[in-house]
C-alpha cells in the first residue's frame, strides 16, 4: 500500500447522515441534526465526545449537504490571524460555515475573535472537542452554540464498521481476508472507529500477496503490541495512559502515578487536561482523607495553566506523587452518588415544614419554619431534628472512611446522632 495513501478511516469516511454508524440520537431519523440538515439551517454548535466517535465526520457531512463555503481550521496550527481571515470572507462570500478541529485548544482571545461574528450570523461555528467545553470554550460564545454530545460506539457499532470496511474499501477488497474473531480488535478500540480502522488496517498489512488471511484475537493482539504507538495525544492511547495514571494515584503507587505521568508530558499532553483530572480524583478518591489533597491539586490547577511546559513538569509531579501518597477515602463520591440514586427513585420528596424558609406572613401561617430549633442554641451547637423528608428518615448516606480523620468524624457524628444512623 503506497504511504501517500488516505488511511482507511479517511476512505471510508460517509458522505451523508445514512451513512454514519453511531450516534442515532443526534442523526436519526427526526433527530435535531438531521432536521436542521434537511431544512438547511444549521445553528452554531460545539461537538462534544470521544475521539472517533464522528465530531470531524458529521462536519464533513455538513459540509457536503449545505450550500454554504465551508472552511475548516484545527486549532493546533491556527490562530486569531486564520479566524479574521475566515471572517472576513465570510463578510463578502455570505454566511459561510467554519469548523474548527480541536477547539479547546483555542485560548481566551482566539475564541473571543470568533465571538462577535457568530453573534452576528456572519458565520456559523462547528466546533469539535474531546473536553468539556463548559470548562474549555468560554462563557460568551458556548451560549452561542449548541452543544451535541457524542457517544463512544459500542460493540454492535463497531462490528458494523469492520464488516464494512472488508466489504467496501477497495484495498481490503483486494486481500483474501477472513473476518474470524472481532473480540480483539473491537475491546482495544474503545469505541474509537478511527482506532478500530487504523487497528484493522495494521493486521491487514500482515496479509501476503497470495494466501488467506484469518483475523483472529491472537493475531490482533499480536499486531497492536508490535505496531500501536506508545502515546498519541490525538486518540490512540490518550484514555488508556491517563486510565493508568488515574489507578496508579488511587491504588497508592507514586512510582507508577509519575511514570504515566512522564509519559503524557513526553506526548505533549494539554497540561489541563493532566491537573483537571488530579483535581477531580482529589475529591473522588481521597476527599476527607485528607482535605489538603483538593486544595493542593485546585492550586496546581491554577499553577501549571500560568506557567505551562515546562516548568509545569515540575507541578504536575508534586501533585501526583502528594495525591499517590495520601490516604485514600470515596466516602462522599459514594454519598452522592447514593443520594442521587434515591432522588431519581423517588422524585422530590416534600422538605419538613421546620426546616422550610419562611420570608412570608402567609407562609409562617402554614407553619413554614415552626419548631425549628436553631442548633447554636442548643448543647454542642446541636439538636437532634430531623432533617430529612419523613420518607427517608435515618436513612444513611454518608459513611466515613477507614482512616485516621473519617475515623474521627465517625466517632463524633455516632456521639452526636446515637442509633439514629449507622455509624
Amino acid at each position: 500500500m503506497a504511504s501517500s495513501e488516505p488511511p482507511l478511516a479517511e476512505r471510508l469516511r460517509p458522505e451523508s447522515l445514512d451513512q454514519l454508524v453511531g450516534q442515532k440520537h443526534l442523526t436519526g431519523r427526526g433527530s435535531i441534526l438531521r432536521t436542521a440538515l434537511e431544512q438547511e439551517r444549521i445553528p452554531s454548535m460545539i461537538l462534544w465526545g470521544p475521539p472517533g466517535t464522528g465530531k470531524t465526520t458529521i462536519a464533513h457531512i455538513i459540509a457536503h449537504a449545505v450550500k454554504s463555503p465551508f472552511y475548516t481550521l484545527s486549532a493546533i496550527s491556527s490562530g486569531v490571524k486564520e479566524v479574521r481571515e475566515v471572517i472576513e470572507k465570510a463578510k463578502t462570500q455570505g454566511r459561510v460555515i467554519l469548523f474548527i478541529d480541536e477547539i479547546h485548544r483555542f485560548n481566551k482571545g482566539q475564541q473571543d475573535a470568533l465571538l462577535g461574528a457568530v453573534e452576528k450570523g456572519i458565520l456559523t461555528l462547528i466546533g469539535a472537542t474531546t473536553e468539556n467545553p463548559s470548562f474549555e470554550v468560554n462563557s460568551a460564545l458556548l451560549s452561542r452554540c449548541q452543544v451535541y454530545v457524542l457517544k463512544p460506539l459500542d460493540r454492535e457499532e463497531l462490528k458494523e464498521l469492520l464488516e464494512q470496511a472488508l466489504k467496501n474499501d477497495v484495498r481490503l477488497k483486494e486481500k483474501d481476508i477472513e473476518l474470524k474473531e472481532t473480540e480483539a480488535i473491537i475491546q482495544i478500540s474503545g469505541g474509537d472507529a478511527r482506532k478500530l480502522y487504523n487497528l484493522l488496517e495494521l493486521v491487514a498489512e500482515t496479509a501476503r500477496e497470495r494466501g488467506k488471511l484469518v483475523i483472529t484475537d491472537k493475531l490482533v493482539m499480536e499486531t497492536a503490541q508490535q505496531r500501536i504507538a506508545l502515546y498519541d495525544k490525538k486518540g490512540e492511547q490518550h484514555y488508556d495512559i491517563i486510565s493508568a495514571f488515574i489507578k496508579s494515584m488511587r491504588g497508592s503507587d507514586p512510582n507508577a502515578a509519575v511514570y504515566w505521568l512522564a509519559r503524557m508530558i513526553e506526548g505533549g499532553e494539554d497540561v489541563k487536561f493532566i491537573a483537571r483530572r488530579m483535581l477531580i480524583l482529589a475529591s473522588e478518591d481521597i476527599g476527607n482523607a485528607n482535605p489538603n489533597a483538593l486544595l493542593l491539586a485546585n492550586a496546581t490547577f491554577e499553577a501549571v495553566n500560568k506557567v505551562g511546559y515546562p516548568e509545569a513538569n515540575l507541578i504536575l509531579s508534586q501533585c501526583a506523587v502528594y495525591l499517590a501518597s495520601s490516604a485514600k477515602s470515596n466516602a462522599s463520591y459514594k454519598a452522592i452518588n447514593d443520594a442521587l440514586a434515591i432522588v431519581r427513585e423517588q422524585g422530590d420528596l416534600p422538605v419538613p415544614l421546620h426546616i422550610r424558609n419562611a420570608p412570608t406572613r402567609l407562609m409562617k401561617n402554614l407553619g413554614y419554619a415552626g419548631g425549628y430549633e436553631y442548633s447554636h442554641d442548643y448543647e454542642k451547637n446541636f439538636s437532634p431534628q430531623e432533617y430529612l423528608p419523613d420518607e427517608l428518615s435515618g436513612k444513611t448516606f454518608f459513611e466515613p472512611g477507614k482512616n485516621a480523620r473519617e475515623e474521627e468524624m465517625r466517632r463524633h457524628l455516632r456521639e452526636l446522632w446515637k442509633n439514629k444512623y449507622r455509624y
